[in-house]
């Protein structure tokens, strides 16, 4: 699991940029990255677990599978709109996890449970 600071911040704008340049077509650039980075701000603090994911992905339907598993319901954000492949990225309450691996091994470590409030 990533560390939270300047990393998640950082992490936060590269994901509202990755939505600007898939949503694209805003009045302006200045106002679809504003929007676009508070969508993605409200998302990841406002949820307990979110999701950016493509519905095709594999490693996006193997860290849906776990939470599944787990029982718990995450906030999904479907990107299907262009051919990108930095997906799944996977919050828990407001901490970057990554993708489907780093999910996997924090479940193995029992971080996840940790995060969660089940272990």
């Amino acid at each position: 699991m990533k560390k939270r600071g300047w990393q998640s911040r950082f992490l936060v704008e590269a994901v509202g940029l990755l939505f600007f340049l898939l949503l694209g077509n805003a009045p302006t650039a200045t106002e679809a990255d504003h929007s676009v980075s508070a969508f993605v701000q409200n998302s990841i603090f406002s949820n307990k677990i979110v999701i950016f994911s493509k519905s095709y992905c594999p490693y996006c339907l193997r860290a849906k599978r776990i939470f599944a598993d787990l029982n718990e319901q995450p906030f999904v954000v479907e990107l299907d709109l262009r051919g990108r492949r930095t997906v799944p990225q996977i919050f828990v309450n407001g901490e970057h996890i990554g993708g489907a691996d780093d999910l996997k091994a924090a479940v193995l470590s029992g971080q996840l449970q940790q995060l969660l409030g089940t272990s």
